[in-house]
């Protein structure tokens, strides 16, 4: 009886440790917005998830910068759109990025803005190499 005591304790200890030491990684969300001082059409993606991507111990997107030129080169390359300036806004909870969303959007739309979505299929962000 006192060995199985001691096995059940060891295999507890063991449980114990293991759960602390695994990090779930939650999946973040993000999207993209673009605007020009020379243009009245502001682009915006689709919130999308990013691809083996977790947030650093600050809470900050690693080379978000990276993600930001992916959507600048989108435009100039592909839509023909140079001298925009791109932002990122990402989170891991989804609810609270949709509301960043539409808060963006409705600045925007107060303007003389024209807000152009660009859906997923036409564009969406990849992980910058290592």
């Amino acid at each position: 009886m006192k060995h199985i005591k001691i096995v059940f304790a060891v295999m507890l200890v063991f449980t114990l440790c293991t759960a602390f030491t695994m990090k779930s990684h939650k999946p973040v969300y993000a999207f993209g917005v673009a605007a020009s001082f020379n243009d009245s059409v502001v682009y915006c993606t689709e919130i999308q998830v990013l691809d083996s991507t977790a947030l650093d111990k600050n809470g900050f997107l690693p080379k978000r910068d990276l993600y930001s030129y992916q959507l600048k080169n989108y435009l100039e390359y592909d839509l023909k759109k140079p001298d925009y300036t791109c932002m990122i806004y990402f989170s891991e909870n989804r609810k609270k990025l949709e509301k960043e969303a539409v808060k963006v959007k409705a600045k925007y739309k107060k303007s003389t803005m024209v807000l152009q979505a660009i859906t997923s299929d036409k564009f969406s962000f990849k992980k910058p190499e290592e």
